[in-house]
């Protein structure tokens, strides 16, 4: 695997983030907050006008990213800060971009600015991730 500083990674796009998929996680999740599942409740709070996903499935769309770029390869760290939240229908869009690569035997360590963005919004999650990929 030939990297170099500054190599954008694939993008990882959800077009569009659906209540479907929302309601599929809340359960995976364990998690029945109403915000991700009823769109009143949202407004009630003074959140928006549509259901919020998960935050953790976010990071999901990154780590896909990350696994999709990297076939073969281990996430040894991931940190991310939110910085918006992605509602429904929004279409997200998981990147990234190398800023360091260094050679660990027949692997690679990689080290790459992550993040999340919505179209017409900008950044939702931004962050860093390092990858222990295959040389090859």
């Amino acid at each position: 695997m030939t990297l170099k500083v500054g190599d954008k990674l694939t993008p990882f796009v959800i077009s569009p983030v659906t209540r479907e998929s929302m309601r599929e996680w809340a359960v995976f999740l364990h998690d029945p907050n109403p915000i991700h599942l009823d769109a009143e409740v949202v407004k009630a709070k003074g959140l928006g006008d549509r259901e919020i996903n998960q935050g953790p499935t976010n990071v999901a769309y990154i780590i896909n990213m990350l696994h999709n770029n990297f076939p073969g390869g281990v996430i040894e760290s991931l940190d991310s800060r939110f910085l918006d939240n992605v509602y429904a229908d929004d279409t997200a869009e998981a990147f990234g971009a190398v800023t360091e690569a260094v050679a660990a035997g027949d692997r690679v360590r990689v080290t790459c600015d992550i993040g999340l963005r919505v179209a017409a919004r900008g950044d939702v999650i931004s962050g860093t991730a390092v990858i222990l990929a295959p040389a090859n």
